[in-house]
């Protein structure tokens, strides 16, 4: 009895690890047949003075497991621009470089155009070169399927899985996704949501997702066009090059560059994303002279600096940024000068025993792409960006007319979650960050408690690297006269709530219908903040009739926040404290 327990405890555990790992149903079968066949094995051929025997079969039944699990692993396949079965096709559109149909959402509703190409694939001689134009096809491209995420470090499914179940509470179990989205450094294509039906002149959005530039794809359903385009928009968003081929830096391929660029590859391909845009966008109904750019985290660090790019220059109106920017004298994250960029370019070579780029190019990208973990910043190359985008604003040279621009309550907490904070080591870690500002800070948030000590690093942790840059951008838009509308986003849900990116769903419209981890509440928020959004795309101004009022260029620290309530709200007194502290530490102003 003990042992049919114990067999069938095994067998669900093995059936869970199959699901979360994304197993094909022939797995399932075959842990199912094995288990049984190692049950009779037991019941009918070990005698009870057998035990070693037993032993053995517990270890033959796992050893038969670890190659099922093998055997069975999830196949890579395209991932289908909708979820409807054999939906219906799209009227054929002409663009430069050719015909292309889309999908219709199964309401019908919504075009849905994926993996259009927007470069030739960086490959082989063209890795770490700017993005060539692409080439024209012939025939009729069927624009269906998204194209493979850019070549990035990829974990086990069951990782995934479990990251869903625990971080997001949102893990479905189901027979139907067993397979894996493809990577491939073939990745420098396009996506398009638009309304359904003939259209001019619509307002356009080009999304640039995050990922700390090492990771991340442009079809994530939280910020998927669709939401956005059943009101009228045309949405826009792309795959980059990141990590290691997109940032990697070296003085050879800066002297092999026409335009003696290197270690902004990736900032390269959005900007030729955008110049595409601009000459084909028409054709899908959008108004190439009404685009917004917008991005979160490392997208937001992206589209902060294409706002001080020349290249990026009449490419785009205005800006969204959530949870990022680059514009503090001293970027926290996603941003390092040219000579740490070089040299960490140069320990790549060494990582890998190359002397010379040629020889990287020779690797293989599945081996180069472990460096992603130190090629990941945006630097100060001399072309794409000049100069520190701070000293662009301060110029009054920036890109964008208007700017929406905002973070969340809890950015921190996806960061800190295994390094919370105690009393014992608080004061260390203040200090260790603040050096000679650790005192002021130490006054400004004196911890007693371990409570205090948590709650204190937390806010200290998201103030630095998210809240603070939101600062010094509102107060260089103020000082140069640029409209700017800075939310504070503090929505709790039975999600990820107001942790960083948990505004993202309800921004893009794209909360699912029967999710119980959203009641009312949210879904009335969302509709709010969707329509802030759309009025900013549109017009510049998020204002609109029965919305609260969200006023430009208010006093730094006063923003709106959107939660529970609407309404516009101060900084904390002590956060306040906090960033004075970092302005001195860093020497940034504003004029």
């Amino acid at each position: 009895m003990v042992h049919r327990i114990i067999s069938a405890v095994l067998l669900l555990l093995m059936l869970a690890v199959l699901e979360f790992n994304k197993n094909t149903v022939l797995g399932w079968t075959l842990a199912v047949l094995a288990a049984a066949g190692f049950t009779v094995l037991r019941e009918t051929a070990l005698s009870d003075k057998a035990w070693w025997l037993r032993g053995c079969g517990w270890l033959g039944w796992l050893a038969v497991f670890a190659v099922i699990l093998v055997v069975t692993f999830p196949p890579v396949r395209p991932v289908p621009a909708v979820s409807a079965e054999n939906p219906a096709e799209t009227g054929v559109i002409e663009i430069a470089q050719g015909k292309l149909t889309g999908v219709y959402t199964e309401d019908g509703k919504v075009e849905v155009y994926c993996g259009i190409p927007y470069a030739k694939p960086p490959v082989g001689e063209l890795r770490w070169r700017e993005p060539q134009d692409p080439d024209p096809w012939e025939g009729v491209l069927k624009a269906d399927k998204f194209a493979p995420m850019i070549m990035q470090p990829t974990k086990l499914p069951i990782i995934d899985s479990l990251t869903q179940l625990i971080g997001f509470h949102d893990y479905k179990i189901s027979l139907d996704d067993n397979w894996r989205a493809p990577v491939s450094e073939d990745g420098l294509y396009l996506n398009i949501h638009k309304p359904a039906g003939d259209a001019t002149g619509l307002p356009v959005l080009v999304y640039v997702h995050g990922g700390s530039l090492q990771t991340g794809q442009p079809w994530y359903a939280d910020y998927s066009g669709e939401g956005l385009a059943r009101d009228g928009v045309v949405v826009v968003n792309m795959g980059y090059r990141l990590g290691v081929f997109g940032f990697l830096a070296d003085e050879e391929l800066a002297a092999e560059s026409p335009n003696g660029t290197t270690g902004n590859y990736g900032l390269l391909d959005q900007i030729k994303a955008l110049e595409w845009v601009r000459d084909n966008i028409a054709a899908f109904g959008g108004d190439p002279a009404n685009v917004t750019l917008a991005g979160e985290s490392a997208g937001a660090a992206s589209v902060s600096a294409l706002c001080a790019s020349p290249l990026a220059k009449g490419l785009f109106r205005r800006a969204v940024l959530e949870s990022s920017t680059v514009v503090s004298a001293k970027p926290p994250h996603s941003f390092r000068p040219l000579d740490e960029a070089l040299e960490a370019g140069r320990k790549v070579k060494e990582r890998f025993g190359c002397k010379t780029v040629e020889e990287l190019r020779a690797l293989p990208a599945e081996k180069l792409v472990a460096a992603a973990d130190t090629e990941h910043h945006i630097t100060v190359d001399g072309y794409v960006l000049t100069e520190y985008p701070r000293e662009t604003y301060l110029k009054g040279n920036n890109n964008e007319e208007a700017v929406l621009h905002g973070y969340n309550a809890e950015e921190s907490a996806a960061f800190i979650v295994f390094s919370r904070a105690k009393l014992k080591d608080y004061e260390g870690r203040v200090r260790d960050y603040f050096k000679d500002y650790a005192d002021e800070v130490l006054a400004a948030y004196p911890a007693s408690t371990d409570a205090e000590a948590d709650e204190y690093w937390a806010e200290i942790y998201g103030a630095v690297f998210f809240d603070y840059p939101h600062y010094c951008l509102a107060r260089i838009a103020e000082a140069k006269g640029v409209p700017s509308y800075e939310y504070y986003f503090s929505k709790k849900n039975g999600r990820i709530g107001c942790w960083h990116s948990g505004e993202e769903v309800y921004l893009y419209g794209n909360i699912p219908e029967g999710s119980k981890l959203y009641d009312e509440s949210d879904r009335a928020l969302s509709l709010t903040m969707k329509r802030y959004f759309i009025n900013f795309i549109k017009t510049g101004d998020p204002n609109g009739e029965g919305l609260p009022e969200w006023s430009a260029g208010n006093e730094p620290g006063t923003m709106l926040e959107l939660g529970e309530k609407v309404a516009p709200i101060t900084e904390k007194e002590r956060k306040l404290k906090l960033y004075d502290i970092i302005d001195r530490m860093e020497g940034f102003t504003a004029g």
